[in-house]
């Protein structure tokens, strides 16, 4: 397993802050003085913050969107984080990385977040992370392109120029898609989308991260 690098997704998958982050996020926006916001964000041409944002400023005002108002975007996104009460784990995903940990198995994350969000919402969790582990939508709007960073990432962290296998982990159809079009291996997890997760060629799902991790150890 040493030779296998795992992915993670955060929301929904190591997180149960899917809804409480989506309302989030359309606050943030509104903030920006965007008033007409697309909230059918399943039907996005890219499930991250950073198109969600562009996406709407641009329909909205008609202007081109400057990468600064990120910045102003992802504090915000905090500040509307914290009216809430702090998301919980979704089942075992705290005790898998602790053990993956412990047993020197290689893993990362990537997320369609920005990076202070999703790293707030692993904090709430108590779940370990390293910045240097941690690829988001910072600077990649498709998931493919930060998945990818997560590689590169993960290969410099742990000094191995390849894997020999890489095991992309996540809960929406957009990670499944991600690691078919990158042909990754795929774990789904969280049963809300197993059923699209199955039709669209996923042959493992899993109720969630303690159920994952009982086919590993």
């Amino acid at each position: 397993m040493k030779d296998t690098l795992y992915i993670f997704d955060i929301d929904g998958t190591l997180t149960d802050s899917v809804a409480m982050y989506l309302i989030s996020v359309t606050k943030a926006m509104m903030s920006l003085g965007i008033k007409d916001i697309d909230t059918d964000y399943n039907n996005y041409k890219h499930h991250t913050d950073s198109y969600a944002l562009r996406y709407n400023y641009e329909r909205n005002f008609k202007d081109t969107f400057s990468k600064g108002l990120l910045d102003d975007f992802e504090n915000d996104l905090v500040k509307q984080m914290h009216e809430f009460d702090p998301v919980k784990e979704i089942k075992g995903a705290k005790s898998l990385i602790q053990l993956f940990r412990e047993k020197s198995i290689p893993f990362c994350f990537a997320t369609g977040a920005l990076p202070k969000p999703a790293m707030l919402k692993l904090e709430q969790c108590d779940i370990w992370y390293d910045k240097a582990l941690l690829a988001t939508s910072m600077t990649h709007e498709p998931r493919e392109g930060f998945v990818m960073d997560a590689i590169e990432r993960a290969k410099a962290f742990y000094s191995k120029p390849f894997f020999t296998n890489i095991v992309s982990v996540g809960d929406g159809l957009w990670d499944l898609k991600t690691a078919q079009n990158l042909s990754l291996d795929f774990v789904g997890i969280g049963d809300k989308n197993k059923e699209k997760l199955l039709e669209n060629g996923a042959t493992k799902c899993y109720a969630n991260i303690e159920e994952f991790r009982k086919t590993l150890f």
